[in-house]
């Protein structure tokens, strides 16, 4: 995963935050952070931690939209955050720090190094959201719950070269990440270890079969 600041010594790095006029908050476990990115051309940053962006509809029904990670970025332009049905909540202690973007192409000192090589990692986590979400896409697309947690698996155990799965949330929370019922996805769950397909050890998922094509990047 790239970091923003990538081959950019901490001296340019304090250069570039000024520049920005970005502003550093910290949060503890469980707070909404929506208002402070609900501008239009704000960005954040996790320096540290991690968030959901959620979707509650008008029946009460929660699905996660986005996991955001250490070293990724979100803002109300490339995040659902447009209307009142969502929220962005920290699910750890976090730090994060925000900057309007339009910012980087007025910004007088563009043209050194140092900022350019800014822009190209801004520009690269972007690619790496872009296919976070293309993967997320991939999930939704499946018709049934097994398909969707075999579809899953499948990227996660591709994406870290294992057949050993470490859920990053909670059960209730798959469920959520998925857009299914959490009975009915831990009925799912039970019939693929009655099928001996998975081992479910707390957070553990283990792949117990030659259909996952995972591989060592």
């Amino acid at each position: 995963m790239t970091n923003l600041f990538d081959k950019i010594s901490v001296k340019n790095q304090e250069k570039i935050l000024k520049l920005l006029e970005a502003h550093c908050y910290e949060f503890k476990k469980n707070n909404q952070i929506l208002p402070i990115i609900k501008e239009e051309n704000m960005l954040a940053y996790i320096v540290k931690g991690y968030i959901q962006i959620i979707k509650i509809d008008q029946n009460g029904t929660r699905t996660i939209m986005e996991e955001i990670e250490e070293e990724e970025i979100f803002g109300s332009t490339i995040s659902a955050l447009k209307t009142k049905e969502f929220e962005v909540i920290t699910k750890e202690d976090t730090i994060l720090f925000t900057f309007d973007y339009q910012r980087i192409t007025k910004e007088t000192e563009c043209d050194k190094e140092y900022f350019n090589q800014f822009t190209k990692n801004l520009l690269q986590i972007l690619m790496e959201k872009m296919k976070k979400k293309n993967e997320r896409i991939e999930i939704l697309s499946k018709k049934t719950i097994r398909n969707r947690l075999l579809e899953y698996f499948n990227i996660e155990a591709n994406k870290h070269g294992s057949k050993y799965i470490y859920l990053p949330f909670n059960f209730t929370d798959l469920a959520d990440y998925l857009g299914v019922d959490r009975s009915a996805m831990s009925r799912e769950l039970s019939h693929l270890k009655e099928e001996k397909q998975i081992e479910v050890k707390g957070k553990k998922i283990t792949l117990l079969f030659e259909r996952y094509n995972y591989k060592n990047n």
